[in-house]
Formats: C-alpha cells, structure tokens, sequence
C-alpha cells in the first residue's frame, strides 16, 4: 500500500473484521492514473470509535475523502461523513459502495457528502477526482457507466479509432478500462488478512433478495492477465484466495483454467473459495475438482431455499435434483469444504417449509449451513412482496426481515438465535463428533430448535459463551432432555475436545474420560480444518483404490 505525508485523495472504509481487506478501496486506488501517488488508503473496522477514525483521516490533511459505504459500517459511516463535514467542511467527501447506489435521495448520508458514486465506480472515482482538483463544479450524485476490464477497452479502442479514422492514441480518450489491483495488497495483507479476487462481475439470475441480480451483464475479467496477476500473489507468498464471484462456475472454459491454475501450482496450505451456482458442475469441471487435496477448496453453495413456490415467489431458478447430486458427489466424492446457505424469512415461507428444507440439507451433508436472516437490500425488488406477506424490516442497517404474514416476530427471534447456536455448536467444527447425537433419527431441524430455545431458557446468552461452558450445556441437554446414555456423550464431547488439541479436562467430565494424551495431539488452526479432519482419511483412501 503506497503512504504519502500529505496525501491529498484518502480513500477508506470501515471494513467488518480487521481480517478484511477493502478490495474496493484497492480497485479505486489502482484506477487512479496519475493520481495514484497523491492517495492514500486508510481502513478502519466497525468496532473502532468514529472520532478515532476522523482523527486519522484528518491527520493527512487531504483535499478529498472518498468513502465505501457498505450494510455493515452504514451507521458507523454516518457518524463519520458528520463529523468530517462538521470539522473541515472544505473538504469533499464522496459517496461509493451498494448502500449508497440505491434510493440515494432517502439517506441522511447521502445529503451530507458532497458528492455520491452510485455503481461501480473504478473510473468514475478518478475521473471526480481530476474535476475537483481542477476546480471543477459536478455534480452532486454521478451514476458510474459501467467500466471495461483491460482487454475488453483495449479491443473497444481499437474497434472505434478503426471507425473515427484515427490513431488509437488519439481515441484513448474514450477509454474506461479498469486496471487490476493485486499489487496493492501488501505483504502484512498477504500473511495477516482474507485476499479477495475475482474473474467476474454479475450474475444472470434474477433472485429478488440479491444485489447481484442488478449487475447485468455478466463481464469476464480477462483470463491472461488475471492469472498473471495470480502468479504474482503467489510467489509473494499468498496461499488463501477468496474469489468474490457470484457465479464462479458460470463459463465452464474459464473455471477450468483457473482450476487448473491453482491445481498445478498446488502446495500444503492453499486454500481457495468460490461462490457455485449449485445445479452447475458438469464432468469437465467434476474432474479437475477431484484432484484437489482435502480441504484446499472451498466452495459456497447459495441454495436459500428447497421450497418450489417460494422460489418462484423470489425468481430464483434451480434444478433441485441436480443440486443434489451435486452436494451428494461433492461430499462423497471430493475434499471439498462446503458452505451452504438457506435463508429464513422469505416471502411465501413459514417455519415448517423452511425445517423441511433444513432437514433435506443436513441430509446432503455440507460441512457448515449459513442460516442467513433475510436482508432488505437497497434497490432490490424484494421489496413488491411487503404488502401481501406483510413483510416487516428493521428500518436500520442491516435491514434484517423483523416477522412476516408466517412467521412472527417472537419466531424469527428463535430462529435468530437458532442461526447462532448452529454457528457455535455445528459450522464450528468444534463438535463434529457430538452434534449429530442432538438429533440421531430424528429431523435436525426439530431437535436443534429444541435445544436453541432451551440453551437460551437456561443461559439467557447467544454469544461469549465459553467453549467448556458450551459443552457443559451440551452434556446437560444431551442426558437430561435427549436420553442420551451420560457416557456415550462424555466419550464424543472429549473425542472433540482433544480434536481440537484441548487437554484441560472439564470438570463434568471427570467421572467419564481419562486425561488426554498430548502427545498426539495438533490443535487446528481454522473451521475448515477442523471440519477436514472428519473426512480427510475417508478421502484419501477413496483416491488411491
């Protein structure tokens, strides 16, 4: 990341997690030609105190501070669009990101920036810039023309100098090519944060809850170029890569390559995630797949919901019988680590449907199950189901559905808190052996929405709850409320604890389970590699015979 004393464009964001690196913050900056060297980026992340943050900002003294809004620092951002206006009002301050391209004139934001950049502002964000160090009037809310990866502007150029009579050079001009920019992740970024790339932008589908569903068309970053700027991550140093594609398995040829790519530069620790269409994954790209070690792929499988009529309420397109095959084929097949989401609140849906759904996802066995909270996203067309299934929002960011015409308010609470028991107890990996003894044969979805109310009855807490202290809870529930015999869940809950390389016994485990023997125990690093370890064996020797 290039600093500079005296910048005069600060470019920043509030990002979720510190592990986040701004990808878009990165793309403005690599757009920005010659004023690359006069701009600085600054993150920041949510639990920072806003006049910490305007501090820093104000300490490089800078003309213009461009800002990306997102749903989760909209409010944070607000404070501090405020606060800078109040402080130095000379200074502009510009608007970018999906919270702030939609219903533009209702946010209070908005009206204080001086300027907001709805759409995918790469070239637009440098070509406001140039005007306002020029002392150029603009105006206020720019809509950004959609920018042109390199190759593509390369060919357009050269397309209309043909037809202008004249040198490419005098045409370039017209260009709104948009330059990559890997370079701009630095080296503590490499070794401490999530790496974010990607080959494409938009989606074809036309899911009504999804942002994505607006970027039409579907563009290709060009493949060479790309995979250039892949190998030069690589041999920084990079291993984890986290494509931001919502349809990475959309172009068959060019999923291959880049399979292929990172297969053939394979070394321990790689770790790749994609977003799949879930009914996509035709024998070409099956085969590639398969090669891959255990656990060196992610991928994130948006299913949302297994209801027909619901998904014809919200526009959303899937083979359900491929689907199926697919996670089936994934999980028997390959070393894939899958993340599935579904989706509770959406229009048409009450609590039975989306349990049946639940239950036939267990049942196909991804490794971790995002249970998401429906979101009203700005601009979304969602938005046309409110009167008729009475749909209620949170009027603050991030917008979570509050209760619809069938699920109520006091249900989406359970479920709420349903979401992040599963996320503690079953997408953690910390209880890969003891969580399917919450159920057995009975339906998943049933028994864990037992034990969620019952662990909030008994703790009144959805979060700091410590590992031994949950699985404490767990044993209680399991033997008191379940019948588990008290030894069949001593014996899983320390297999798990000594998994995950704890040797410190608890004390309700005494009369169950001997000490651990330490020295075979590795602790794992990451979800993902606890979640390997239930099936790498099982994988291994599926390859070999």
């Amino acid at each position: 990341m290039y600093t500079r004393s005296v910048p005069e464009i600060v470019l920043t964001t509030l990002n979720a997690r510190y592990i986040h690196a701004a990808f878009g913050l990165r793309y403005l900056h690599a757009n920005l030609g010659e004023l690359a060297d006069r701009a600085q980026i600054l993150e920041f992340d949510i639990n920072q105190r806003s006049l910490d943050i305007v501090e820093q900002i104000l300490s490089a003294n800078p003309k213009i501070v461009g800002i990306g809004v997102y749903i989760w620092n909209a409010e944070q951002s607000l404070k501090i669009v405020s606060e800078l206006k109040r402080l130095r009002p000379s200074v502009k301050v510009v608007l970018g990101g999906p919270e702030v391209s939609y219903e533009t004139e209702q946010q209070e934001i908005c009206g204080i920036a001086d300027h907001v950049i709805t759409g995918e502002a790469d070239v637009a964000f440098a070509e406001l810039c140039r005007a306002l160090l020029a002392g150029e009037k603009q105006p206020r809310v720019i809509a950004a023309q959609l920018p042109e990866f390199e190759a593509e502007a390369t060919k357009r150029l050269s397309d209309e100098a043909t037809k202008m009579s004249v040198l490419p050079s005098v045409a370039s001009s017209l260009r709104r090519s948009v330059a990559l920019p890997y370079h701009l992740y630095s080296t503590t970024d490499l070794a401490h944060r999530v790496i974010y790339v990607e080959a494409s932008r938009g989606c074809p589908f036309k899911c009504e809850f999804c942002l994505s569903s607006l970027d039409i068309p579907v563009r290709n970053v060009p493949l060479e170029p790309f995979l250039a700027e892949m190998q030069k991550l690589l041999d920084r140093g990079c291993k984890r890569f986290k494509f931001v594609d919502r349809t990475f398995n959309l172009n068959l040829n060019t999923s291959k390559s880049i399979l292929q790519f990172f297969l053939d530069r394979y070394s321990p620790g790689m770790f790749v995630h994609f977003e799949m269409i879930p009914d996509r994954l035709p024998e070409g790209l099956r085969d590639l797949i398969k090669c891959f070690p255990a656990g060196a792929l992610q991928f994130e499988v948006g299913i949302q919901s297994f209801n027909p009529e619901v998904e014809k309420l919200i526009s959303r397109r899937q083979d359900h019988a491929r689907l199926e095959d697919n996670l089936r084929w994934l999980r028997s097949e390959t070393g894939v680590h899958v993340h599935a989401d579904l989706i509770v609140g959406l229009p048409g849906e009450d609590l039975v449907s989306f349990g049946r759904g639940f239950d036939k996802l267990v049942a196909l066995g991804p490794q971790e199950i995002q249970v998401g909270i429906l979101k009203r996203l700005r601009g979304t067309p969602i938005v046309r189901h409110d009167e008729t299934w009475e749909m209620v929002y949170s009027p603050h960011a991030p917008y979570e559905i509050l209760q619809t015409k069938l699920v109520s308010f006091e249900d989406m609470q359970r479920m709420r808190r349903f979401a992040r028991y599963w996320d503690l107890i079953a997408n953690s990996g910390n209880f890969v052996a003891t969580t399917t003894l919450i159920w057995n044969d009975g339906s998943p979805f049933e028994w864990f929405l037992r034990l969620s109310d019952w662990l909030f009855e008994s703790t009144s807490q959805t979060h700091a709850i410590s590992l031994t202290n949950l699985s404490e809870k767990l044993f209680e529930f399991l033997t008191t409320q379940r019948g588990v015999q008290p030894q069949t869940v001593a014996d899983k809950i320390w297999s798990d604890f000594n998994r995950l390389g704890r040797s410190d016994r608890p004390k309700f485990l005494e009369p169950y389970v001997g000490v651990a023997d330490t020295r075979v125990v590795r602790p794992s690093k990451t979800r993902q590699d606890r979640h390997a370890e239930q099936f790498t064996t099982k994988f291994t020797k599926s390859t070999k015979s």
